[in-house]
Parts: C-alpha cells; sequence; structure tokens
C-alpha cells in the first residue's frame, strides 16, 4: 500500500536509493535489504536506516519479508531520474562519440547538473530515443525490438543482434562494457557463439573478432530471440 504522506523534496542519497531500487527491479529481481547494500557499496545497518526514512517520507513500501517497492510518489521520482541518466547517455554516446562504458560513468556526474529544460531539450534533439544506448528501456518509451533471448542461450551458429545490455551489468560490471565495445559489441550489432565449454566459458564472435566470455556475462547480454 502506498504511504498517505506527502513526500519530501529529494536529496542525493534519496535519489541513489530510488534509481537503485528502479533499476534492480526493473531487472525482475526482487529487492531487498542485502540487495541494495551490495549494489551501494554500504552496510546493513546504513540501508536499514535509510529505508525507514524513506518509508517515512513515502517514498517506498516495506512488506512484513523485507521486500521493498516503490510507492507512486517513489516510483515516478524514480522514474524521472532514470529518464535523465539515460537521455544524457544517449547524448554522450551519439552526439559527443564517448563509448559506452565512459558514457555510462560521465552519465552519473553530469545527471545532478542538468536542468530539466537542458535534459527536455537534449532529448527533443535527438529525437525522443527510446533506450539508452546500452538498449534499456527510457521511462515512458516502448522500445522498438520484440521478445529478447539472453545470450547465454543463444544457440551456437545463429548470429542475432544485441538490443539490451542489462542495467545489473552496467553498474556491477563495467569492464565487462569496454570488452564488448573492444570488440564492436554495441547496440544493434551481430554477436554469435561460436563454442561453449564444459566450464560455462562463451567464444563470442563480435564486430571486430572473437572473444572469451563466461557464461554469467552473457546472460546480461540480450539479443533477438533466433526464428
Amino acid at each position: 500500500m502506498a504511504s498517505s504522506l506527502v513526500p519530501t523534496p529529494t536529496t542525493a542519497t534519496v535519489d541513489r536509493y530510488l534509481e537503485t531500487i528502479y533499476c534492480i527491479a526493473g531487472e525482475g529481481e526482487t529487492v531487498r535489504p542485502g540487495r541494495l547494500a551490495a549494489w551501494l557499496g554500504v552496510s546493513a545497518p546504513t540501508v536499514s536506516n535509510a529505508l525507514q526514512r524513506l518509508a517515512r517520507d513515502g517514498w517506498i513500501d516495506v512488506a512484513p519479508d523485507r521486500s521493498v517497492t516503490l510507492t507512486n510518489d517513489g516510483q515516478a521520482a524514480a522514474a524521472a531520474l532514470v529518464r535523465r541518466h539515460r537521455v544524457l547517455e544517449r547524448w554522450l554516446v551519439d552526439v559527443l562519440a564517448l563509448d559506452w562504458a565512459t558514457a555510462d560513468v560521465e552519465a552519473d556526474v553530469l545527471a545532478s547538473a542538468f536542468s530539466d529544460v537542458v535534459i527536455d531539450r537534449l532529448d527533443r534533439s535527438m529525437g525522443t530515443p527510446t533506450t539508452c544506448p546500452h538498449g534499456n528501456p527510457i521511462p515512458g518509451r516502448v522500445p522498438s525490438y520484440g521478445a529478447l533471448v539472453a545470450l547465454a542461450a543463444l544457440p551456437e551458429g545463429r548470429p542475432a543482434l544485441v538490443r539490451r545490455i542489462s542495467e545489473v551489468a552496467e553498474h556491477e560490471a563495467r569492464p565487462l562494457l569496454t570488452l564488448l565495445a573492444a570488440h564492436g559489441v554495441t547496440e544493434g550489432s551481430e554477436v554469435e557463439v561460436l563454442a561453449r565449454d564444459a566450464a560455462g566459458s562463451l567464444e563470442v564472435r563480435g564486430r571486430d573478432g572473437a572473444f572469451a566470455l563466461s557464461d554469467a556475462s552473457a546472460a546480461w547480454i540480450w539479443v533477438d530471440r533466433p526464428h
């Protein structure tokens, strides 16, 4: 149930938690305190105290099993934050030609420095894109791609187009973004699983050659479902 309290204005800490909860939930995970602590790199008591304040101020609900969900106000605030970040990423990659790993880091730095007026103008100047450069939807928009499958589940010898890199990979495995970019694997590029070994490693062909990828990392890369 959403809180009946009127939410207070957000702070940098509140913004950080709201965006994190939104992104974890968006990957289909149940949001719990331990997951937030790992994502944010803070202690369990720090998360517990923060969640108490967020619930008090009407941003989240915490269930008896300690799962966390955004209230309507929390969802709206989080979506606005995520939109800002993803529009900036799109601009940094498409207009300034930064690689997508660098753009992700720079968007974190710039997000609080740009006004809504500037974000809206950047958004319109790019034709209101539906996704960030990693293929994750900009809130309120529907991507053009259809059903997707994880690269880890793609049959060998079946080329497919990359459509999305999980938000988890963006946050927890930024070196993966650098590895993919080095082999020409970007949104809309073609990949193919060449071979698998018993240890769970994949040999993957990108635009700029073949490279090894763990099964766990391949689970964060989403491609068109083979027909």
